[in-house]
């Protein structure tokens, strides 16, 4: 048990605190639905474009998907595990493995940098469909300004952007209770949208036997390393939220409760995302002799406006949703852990998002290149943080953490004056072992499977590291009981 006061007045704010039993409040239904924005949005429907780009037929797009569905799923349940059991946020359940200070390293990793320049780089996308709702209500709205521009945004990209990051922070003043509610009456527009889409592009395609019988034009290389390589595709979106899921399993009723929600929510809607997404890709092409990767490009082809209008809402609300889970929230959390006595929760949050409009997330996307650079070296590294944060929970803690020993500046999980070097030595080689390929060509095929190699090795690594340093740790303390005696 902790001192709740006791910890204030050292400088620990309530959001960083173990969660109160009577604020447990999400339940499966909750869980079920808060990662449905996280599947249903542009860049994962981009994502199974690519895997039929590498020649794959429908059913090896589909059993990609499944797989990493379900591979996702045992991630963010086992991983989520601490966090429904004591109510610990990321920031503070990161010590337990890589010590008080070094908790920092993979914290700044995925809490600051990864989190704002994905959220910046999401509010632009999202801005971009809102750009398209404003401009199919009032056509004038897109030519406002003419040729002005600042930093390369035109008038009305520049409102659209500044509306969009509007809509996000009301989501974090709204706290997480509000976004719980507020994707419960998302799920079922998703599910209409996607759906309506889905038979859509059926019919396009003259049935569902035509998109059945679509046979891809073959994928090129090892068959296993291409299918492993797919699944990584699709989980490497999810590294991140892997990493700090014990954000949100903190609010969960039960451990059960969010062991079944997380599964039924990321299974169950891949399931109905892969069904929508290759109909549409494979319909797309067989009707129009070019398959259609920008679902936003998809819905431009509807002939309704109401249609048109209502799926580009759908589509805006589903990237808020991400955005707001995936990266506001574990930046707040984070920025208030550095600096607990001088922010809380939503004043980090803040902050990550006013740097998230510095950083001009559009910039990014002038040149593919450097955002998905950027984005494979943040996974490469957030899968090895995965792997030591399940080995020291499952195997060195056996799922038992002394949470007064956790808020302590000098307790046990303050290891070498803050850091845990195993942790540390752990993440860097299981670092270098995924990114490697990206630069020696010898080695590709690990780069291609970079979330796994990461996520393995740093589980074995840093478990062997750690049984023998306790080993080591019990000879010493035998030995001097012997010389005592």
């Amino acid at each position: 048990m902790i001192n709740r006061e006791k910890l204030k007045k050292e400088g620990f704010n309530e959001d960083i605190l173990p969660t109160k039993p009577e604020d447990k409040s999400w339940n499966v239904g909750n869980f079920a639905s808060v990662w449905m924005g996280s599947v249903h949005n542009i860049p994962n429907y981009i994502a199974v474009g690519g895997l039929f780009a590498l020649g794959m037929s429908v059913g090896q797009v589909f059993g990609v998907i499944m797989a990493a569905s379900i591979i996702l799923a045992v991630a963010m349940v086992f991983n989520g595990h601490a966090g429904s059991k004591y109510g610990l946020p990321f920031a503070m359940l990161i010590r337990s493995s890589y010590g008080t200070k070094g908790a920092m390293i993979p914290g700044v990793l995925r809490g600051v940098i990864a989190a704002i320049m994905w959220f910046g780089f999401q509010t632009y996308a999202g801005s971009q469909a809102v750009s398209i709702l404003i401009g199919k209500l009032w056509p004038t709205y897109l030519t406002l300004g003419g040729d002005w521009n600042l930093l390369g945004l035109s008038l009305p990209a520049l409102i659209s952007f500044l509306l969009f990051w509007l809509f996000n922070v009301a989501l974090i003043f709204g706290g997480l209770g509000f976004l719980g509610k507020f994707t419960n009456i998302l799920s079922p527009l998703v599910y209409i949208v996607f759906g309506g889409m889905a038979i859509w592009a059926i019919k396009l395609a003259g049935g569902i036997g035509p998109i059945l019988a679509y046979t891809g034009a073959g994928a090129v290389g090892n068959p296993v390393v291409v299918f492993v390589a797919g699944v990584t595709a699709i989980i490497a979106a999810w590294a991140a939220p892997i990493v700090n899921v014990s954000d949100f399993t903190r609010m969960a009723r039960s451990t059960k409760a969010q062991a079944i929600g997380q599964t039924i929510g990321l299974v169950v809607t891949y399931l109905l995302f892969a069904i929508a997404s290759i109909s549409i890709i494979v319909g797309s092409e067989i009707a129009f002799g070019t398959p259609i990767w920008n679902v936003l490009d998809v819905v431009a082809r509807f002939d309704s406006t109401f249609a048109i209008g209502i799926s580009v809402l759908t589509l805006s609300l589903t990237t808020l949703s991400v955005n707001v889970t995936g990266n506001i929230v574990p930046a707040g959390y984070q920025l208030a852990s550095l600096f607990p006595k001088k922010l809380t929760f939503k004043s980090g949050a803040m902050i990550a998002a006013v740097i998230g409009i510095l950083v001009m997330p559009w910039k990014l996307m002038e040149n593919a290149t450097s955002i998905f650079t950027f984005l494979n070296v943040v996974g490469g590294l957030l899968a090895p943080v995965t792997g030591v944060m399940l080995a020291h929970y499952f195997v060195v803690s056996k799922m038992e953490l002394d949470l007064s020993e956790l808020y302590s500046k000098n307790g046990k999980y303050n290891y070498r004056n803050g850091f845990n070097v195993n942790a540390l030595i752990t993440t860097a080689v299981a670092g270098v072992l995924s990114l490697i390929g990206n630069f020696i060509p010898f080695f590709k095929p690990l780069y291609d499977m970079s979330w796994f190699v990461g996520i393995i090795s740093a589980f074995i690594l840093y478990s062997v590291l750690e049984l023998r340093s306790s080993n080591r740790v019990q000879l010493i303390m035998q030995n001097k009981l012997d010389k005592a005696k």
